[in-house]
């Protein structure tokens, strides 16, 4: 029987060996796929976390303030004269002639005082100046008749001079009675009341039998009244713009009970100093009012035109501004994409805009709403600028 030739073993069959080599190459391929995909896909993370750490941002110019400016300021509209009318006497009220809206004329009578009291000292101060009126008419008679007997030597020097000395006495007591008499009398004519000028009572405090006590209590005014013809308007102008106003500068005035309607005023006057605690300047404008259509007492809108003197400043938004120890900043941004810190200097305020008197330059571009994280150096990314809406198309049309 023949010998058979052993079988070959698998690690040296070159099939085997073929496949075993096409395993691994595959397997070192895989294995190549999956650390290079890792390192790719970290790579990828890495560049989108440093690409979504950059802030988008919204970008402005600063622009040109226009040539003139409206500045508006609350104002307090007054009576050309109001006066409060107190009693100068005491006594009981008789009767009132003029209730509140009544226009009156200078020296009109507004009320009556019944003054017992007064009337009485009256009657008795001119008894009194009667009484020294004799007494000094007395002793004048008798100091001439005893400076006749002294020329004689009929009566001694000294008798005499106690006569003349008694005149001169008499003479000084009756005038003092006298200036009691006209003092009580000036006062018992005080319970007549009367209008210091020409305008309207705007308020009336008592009534008939009310007491009256003479003299200038807090709510002792019997009535006020005040010249409405014209008006005076005061206004108090921040110290910013206190410069631009001057006496004449023309300015228009606006009531909320006069809806449409404007009305002229000029500047009569200003205080020329600043109020130490509100650093503002209290400015007096004046306003016809023959018609009566204003009212003392309103709410004014006060409108002044500023006039540039010179090259309008810088103004920027508001929302521009940061606020840091080192001073107001405003972040801008280079043409590389990255943020600056500037410091400025501000002038003045508008609300929505504040002036800028140093710190940027027109062309300069800044960030809108800057984060507070926002650093010198910091890069960004520039936001586009939003689209203009569409306007809308007129009724009718396709």
């Amino acid at each position: 029987m023949p010998e058979m030739s052993p079988a070959p073993s698998p690690a040296h069959d070159p099939r085997v060996r073929r496949y075993l080599l096409i395993a691994a190459g595959a397997a070192v391929v895989l294995a190549a796929w999956g650390i290079v995909s890792r390192l790719y896909a970290r790579v990828l993370l890495e560049r989108a976390a440093a690409d979504a750490a950059i802030v988008t941002v919204a970008t402005v110019h600063p622009s040109r303030g226009p040539g003139s400016d409206i500045l508006v300021l609350p104002g307090t509209v007054q009576a050309f004269y109001e006066a409060p009318i107190y009693a100068r006497t005491n006594g009981y009220l008789r009767a009132w002639y003029t209730d509140i809206g009544a226009s009156v004329k200078k020296g009109q009578l507004l009320a009556e005082i019944d003054t017992p009291e007064v009337d009485q000292q009256l009657r008795q101060a001119e008894a009194d100046l009667a009484t020294a009126k004799a007494n000094y008419q007395l002793a004048r008679t008798t100091n001439e008749r005893w400076q006749g007997l002294l020329a004689t030597e009929s009566v001694s020097r000294q008798d005499a001079d106690e006569r003349a000395g008694d005149a001169a006495a008499k003479e000084a007591a009756q005038q003092s009675a006298a200036a009691n008499f006209a003092r009580l009398k000036e006062l018992e004519s005080f319970k007549r009341v009367a209008a210091p000028f020409e305008g309207v009572v705007t308020q009336r405090n008592t009534d008939v039998g009310a007491l009256i006590n003479a003299g200038e209590n807090p709510g002792s005014a019997l009535f006020r009244v005040a010249d409405t013809h014209r008006l005076r308007i005061y206004v108090s102008v921040p110290q910013s713009y206190a410069a631009q106003i001057s006496q004449g500068a023309a300015a228009v005035l606006v009531f909320a009970d006069r809806p449409g309607k404007r009305y002229d005023a000029a500047v009569s006057s200003t205080a020329r100093a600043l109020d130490a605690s509100s650093r503002t300047l209290q400015v007096e404008l004046q306003i016809d009012n023959a018609r009566g259509e204003l009212f003392p007492g309103s709410y004014a809108e006060v409108h002044f035109d500023l006039r540039s003197t010179g090259t309008a400043l810088l103004r920027i938004p508001v929302n521009s501004v940061l606020f840091r120890a080192q001073g107001l900043l405003v972040a801008t941004v280079d043409s590389s994409g990255h943020a600056h810190l500037q410091r400025i200097t501000q002038g003045r305020d508008f609300g929505r805009e504040i002036e800028v008197l140093a710190g940027v330059a027109e062309s300069d571009t800044l960030i809108v709403n800057p984060p507070d994280s926002i650093s010198d150096g910091m890069p960004v990314r520039v936001a586009p600028p939003a689209a203009a809406p569409a306007e809308a198309a007129p009724a009718g049309t396709t």
